[in-house]
């Protein structure tokens, strides 16, 4: 099962796709998402714990469960991008992108000729250790998923900029980062918040943008797919884990 393919093919349609956020360092937790029906997770080097290292197995659990891997990098570093490429993530999402200039240096730190400098190795997990023919690899890497993660009020400024920049698959918004550069800190649901992310929602339509979103609530996952957000990240897994930890013991303990 390719489930890049498949993820692109339910954009196209319009279909919504869901996802967590993993700060697990636990390759089994991202089969259970797979498992579970979830169609991608975003393996987040950004607040999360892990390492190079450890993220390889991680993606190796999600292909062997057919979740797609998403990457958010620790920034929009050249190295932090091509690192998580290599070792097989699908997609690589990055945090806290300004301008369209930014966005541009991403996409090119993203792709390879022509469509980006991204720097050339084929001794890499994602080109099977040099055994994909070179050709093959390349064209195939230009697949990967440029999503690009914008959080502040300022970026409203240059959001037309930003999306018109050629090459960028999904534009994700941080409604916490971007509450608190509203003036409410962490209250996601407060008019001002939800007024500008249908606003940026709107923009990214006219643009021909898939735009996507954090939700932690199910009202904000039917807000906002309702609203025509495709992608959507539902929650964290290890908050998911406490909640049902939660509900488990109040259960035993009534």
């Amino acid at each position: 099962m390719n489930a890049l393919k498949t993820f692109r093919e339910k954009l196209l349609k319009g279909e919504p796709v869901y996802g967590p956020f993993m700060k697990t360092g636990d390759a089994a937790f991202v089969e259970c998402a797979g498992h579970a029906g979830f169609d991608f997770c975003i393996l987040d080097m950004e607040h999360g714990p892990v390492d190079f290292f450890n993220l390889q197995n991680l993606i190796r659990g999600a292909e062997a469960a057919g979740i797609l891997p998403v990457v958010r990098t620790y920034d929009s570093s050249e190295t932090a991008i091509s690192k998580a490429l290599d070792i097989g993530a699908k997609g690589v999402q990055v945090p806290q992108i300004q301008s369209a200039e930014e966005a541009r240096e991403v996409i090119k730190a993203a792709r390879y000729f022509p469509k980006g400098e991204r720097g050339v190795c084929r001794f890499v997990r994602a080109a099977n250790y040099s055994s994909t023919p070179r050709n093959e690899y390349f064209e195939s890497a230009n697949e990967a998923l440029v999503i690009l993660q914008v959080e502040g009020k300022q970026v409203v400024n240059h959001l037309d900029d930003i999306l018109a920049v050629e090459g960028l698959d999904i534009l994700f918004v941080g409604p916490y980062d971007l509450s608190q550069s509203l003036g409410v800190p962490g209250q996601v649901s407060h008019p001002v918040v939800v007024d500008t992310i249908k606003k940026i929602t709107e923009r990214a339509k006219e643009a021909g943008v898939v735009l996507g979103v954090f939700c932690d609530t199910f009202e904000a996952a039917a807000l906002w797919r309702s609203a025509g957000i495709q992608y959507l990240s539902w929650s964290v897994d290890v908050g998911i884990f406490t909640d049902a930890c939660k509900a488990i013991v109040e259960k035993l303990k009534a």
